[in-house]
């Protein structure tokens, strides 16, 4: 099984880059993943599900430790189709959520 991880940590420091963040950065980044995404406002890693999941636990771990107040994730199952083409079902749905639009009443 395929597993992608989304999460965000906070507090947000739009002026410098927190402990928190860098520590997580440095745990998905260093971690046994397929792919990793690192942004500002989210952060994606995907792989193998053991691999996914002893990352989340070391996330949350060294991000807590590190002065995070709070951690958001999801986590998705990624069908072998999708990992294979690299294309996201759900993505249209997710956007229209987003923008308040049909699906999921907005986030």
């Amino acid at each position: 099984m395929r597993l992608r991880v989304e999460f965000t940590t906070e507090p947000f420091d739009l002026d410098e880059v927190p402990p928190h963040a860098v520590a997580a950065r440095e745990v998905v980044q260093g971690a046994a993943l397929d792919s990793v995404d690192v942004g500002p406002f989210g952060n994606t890693a995907e792989g193998r599900a053991e691999s996914v999941l002893a990352t989340i636990d070391e996330l949350l771990r060294t991000s807590l430790a590190a002065g995070a107040t709070r951690v958001s994730l999801q986590v998705n199952v990624i069908a072998e189709a999708e990992a294979d083409t690299g294309t996201d079902a759900d993505t249209d749905a997710d956007t229209a959520a987003a923008r308040g639009g049909p699906g999921e009443g907005g986030r």
